[in-house]
């Protein structure tokens, strides 16, 4: 059976990471359930020229077209949509993945604090006991924001920094964003062929 995935993209840097990773969930033929804060909206226009609409059934139109994706494959959800599948227990998702991640999203992951239902979506991941990838895009990382991924990390998420590699020769800022997306994958048990595999040459498949 397909997966069902929640992707959440908040306002940190580093939005090239959670759009492409949209992009490979798509391909992979999993079953999406996007979420965005407001500030994302600011962050996609910045930093990609992406203009996400403030409605969540316009941002649905957007990806479906972008990506030609099927409409039972991506559901867009609002910010205080609460009666949204992954706001309960009941209707969970397989695994959850905030990329990128701000620490304000995370510190409210960490002390349970769900305003917003990017954080009740990962507050119902946790207690269900399914994956939360966090891909938290800050540095330097204060005592703060250690203690608060350490807190995490004990309850079960996965907190996964966007560091890309170099040992596969990069040729361009898309192979830097794809070493990343390919191992946050790998986490979800996507199957993928972003990079190669560490051992392999190229002649072998």
């Amino acid at each position: 059976m397909p997966k069902t995935i929640c992707l959440a993209l908040t306002g940190a840097s580093g939005m090239p990471y959670g759009i492409r990773l949209l992009e490979c969930l798509l391909e992979a033929g999993c079953h999406v359930q996007l979420l965005y804060s407001q500030v994302a909206q600011v962050v996609a226009n910045q930093e990609m020229a992406i203009e996400l609409p403030s409605r969540a059934t316009d941002a649905q139109t957007y990806f479906r077209e972008r990506y030609a994706a099927h409409p039972g494959k991506l559901e867009v959800y609002g910010r205080e949509e609460w009666f949204a599948p992954v706001a309960s227990g009941s209707n969970r998702p397989d695994a959850m993945v905030i990329c990128p991640c701000t620490m304000g999203t995370l510190a409210s992951i960490a002390q349970g604090l769900a305003k917003q239902l990017i954080e009740r979506a990962a507050d119902v991941v946790l207690k269900e006991g399914r994956k939360l990838i966090l891909v938290p895009r800050e540095t330097p990382f204060s005592i703060i924001h250690l203690e608060n991924m350490l807190r995490l990390a004990r309850a079960g998420a996965v907190i996964l920094p966007p560091n890309p590699g170099f040992y596969h020769h990069p040729q361009g800022v898309e192979d830097l964003v794809d070493f990343v997306v390919a191992r946050i994958l790998d986490q979800l048990s996507v199957p993928h062929d972003l990079i190669q595999r560490w051992g392999k040459t190229g002649n072998e498949t």
